[in-house]
Order: structure tokens, then sequence, then C-alpha cells
């Protein structure tokens, strides 16, 4: 019975159910059967410090909008949550167009944080996502502590939401625009005021890729009272069209993500595995079931897509699909089995 679904593993695509005939599956009741079959074996469910999701799938801050614009193209019950663009003190106009620029295995973007600013937020968006049927993180920026502070303060006040998320990658202005992320005394003095400030909730760091050891960056957020981190945010990069003399982006620099990055970011997610305690996120050129499992094996309890969304809205659902018949067929029955299996290997 699991024949074809097999031979689609060996051939490395990644799930599409409807891609498949019904007659490759020996007729509709037959593919039911085993769907369903699948669906009660495998336990996707994963606990990412004291919240627990229905699984380890999220769609990432910055793709998916407030999560409303995808609610007509995805059942957001199927996911494990997503995270809201990011969310500052004011509203923010964001970068020039064009901010989206294809590159050889991903993309880069140049959004600039584009955002209607937390009250907004709290005021038209989230009471439309209380009754979504999946956890909502709202990402969380800005730069200066009293930024992150003030907004966590507006959320904390809202219902509806499961936890939040910091990004930290931004430059701290009264530093001289050293980001937050890249020192380990700026990441435990903001992490430290948001976890004061966020009571309520659990509180996700997402860290910057840009550092000499991640390591040190993952321990300095877990001290200061990160729940769970999220590794990592995009590169820093460029894309010039050498005819014109402009850069493709209406920025000069943009974030490269997409497939390019999963290599670099996996090894980051495994370091910051073997630092901390804590849950890890993992995040980074995520588009097949084996994109997934690769980051669990390494330490990673869930992860976010990002850039596959942008070609396909419906990317993170199909891969929780995907995801179940993948360890059935591998017979492992919940993701933390693929996790202990890499780690006996490798210590």
């Amino acid at each position: 019975m699991l024949r074809p679904y097999k031979a689609f593993l060996v051939s490395g695509g990644s799930w599409q159910g409807e891609r498949l005939s019904a007659l490759s599956w020996g007729g509709v009741a037959v593919r039911g059967i085993l769907c369903g079959e699948v669906m009660r074996a495998v336990d996707l469910s994963v606990g990412i410090g004291a919240l627990r999701l229905r699984n380890p799938i999220l769609a990432a801050s910055g793709t998916f909008g407030y999560g409303l614009e995808f609610a007509h193209l995805v059942n957001l019950e199927k996911l494990g949550g997503f995270l809201t663009k990011g969310l500052s003190r004011e509203p923010m106009e964001g970068a020039p167009a064009p901010r989206l620029s294809v590159t050889a295995s991903g993309m880069l973007n140049a959004v600039g944080l584009q955002n209607v600013g937390v009250r907004a937020f709290v005021r038209d968006k989230l009471p439309l996502l209380r009754d979504c049927g999946t956890a909502v993180i709202a990402n969380v920026f800005g730069y200066t502590i009293e930024d992150y502070v003030e907004v966590l303060r507006v959320l904390e006040d809202a219902e509806g939401l499961a936890g939040y998320e910091l990004n930290i990658s931004c430059p701290n202005v009264k530093c001289g625009g050293m980001q937050f992320g890249s020192d380990p005394s700026l990441v435990a003095e903001v992490v430290g005021a948001a976890r004061k400030a966020a009571n309520r909730r659990p509180l996700w760091v997402k860290l910057s890729p840009l550092v000499t050891d991640i390591g040190v960056i993952a321990q300095a957020a877990a001290e200061a009272g990160a729940d769970a981190l999220t590794v990592a945010n995009t590169y820093p990069a460029m894309s010039v069209d050498f005819r014109t003399g402009k850069s493709r982006l209406g920025n000069q620099t943009g974030g490269l993500s997409g497939p390019a990055i999963k290599p670099i970011t996996l090894r980051l997610v495994w370091e910051a595995a073997k630092a901390v305690a804590i849950p890890i996120i993992g995040l980074g050129g995520i588009e097949t079931v084996n994109d997934v499992l690769d980051y669990v094996a390494v330490g990673a309890s869930a992860v976010q897509v990002g850039t596959a969304t942008f070609a396909d809205p419906r990317a993170s659902e199909a891969l929780v699909e995907g995801l179940a018949k993948a360890l059935f067929e591998v017979k492992m029955f919940t993701v933390n089995e693929i996790r202990a299996n890499f780690l006996s290997q490798s210590g």
C-alpha cells in the first residue's frame, strides 16, 4: 500500500497530496484509509517550553502577513502556528520598491519591517485572529530597549496570542547602530527587559546569524529568560544589475533567504542546541519534508517556513501532511525520535 509514497520519497520531492492521482493510490477510498491510518499512528505534537503545538510546522514572520491574508488559502488550523509580521512601537512604511529579488537558490528581500504598529494590530488585526484555531506568535522589534518593552506592554493587555518572538537583529540606535543580537551583553540586556515586561506568555528570541559564536549568544539569551530560540534570521547580501549600475532592490542590500542558506543555518541550529537546554526553532531554506527532518535531527524542536510560502502559499500546510507520512514510512511515530537518532550517532 505504501509503495507509491516510497517512490515519492526516493525522488526527493516535497509532498503535495493533490498532485497524486487517486489511481496512483488505488482509488480515493484507499487513499483516505491510508491518510487516516497515518494520522492516527503518528504524533506530531511538540512542546516549546510550556507551549504545546499540534505539530512543529510554523509559518515564519514576514512571509505570512498577519495571518489574515492567508486564511482563504491555507487551513490555519492544520499548522502548528504562525508568526505575525514584526510589530513596532509606531507604524512603519518600510523600504522603497522593489522589495524582492530572486537569486540562485533563494531570494533577497528588503521589506524594511513595514507594519501597522502594535496598537493598530491589537485593535484591528488581533480580534480577527482569536478564533483562527492555531497558535499566534507576535514578532516584536525595536531600535531601543524601551521600544521592545512598550510593544510588549501593549500586547500583554491583549487577548488571543500564544507567545512572543523578539527580533534582536535590529540596530540599537543608542549604541551607534550595533545589532542587539551581535553582543552577548546587549542580548542579555534586551532579553532581560523583555522578560520582565512579558509575564503572561512565552518569550522566544530570534537570533542573528552574524555572530562569531552563536552558542555564546544563545546562552546569553537563555540565561536572561528566553523560553526558546529561533535560529536564525536572514543573511545580509546584495544583487546588482551591471547594465544599469543599480541595486535590484529599492535598498542597496537585503536579506538572503531560501535553500541557499540551509546548510549554514543547519550548523547554527546544531551549535545553539548544544549550548542551551531550551528549545530551538530552525529557520532557513525549508521547502521539503526532508528539510524539516534535517533541522529536527540536529536539535530543532520545531521549524519555521518562510521563503517557500512566496512560491506556494500552502507550503506550510503541505509539509504537515507530508511529515506525518514520512515518519510513518520510517517507523518513527514522534518527531523527537529523529532528533534522538542523530544525537546518538554524533554525540
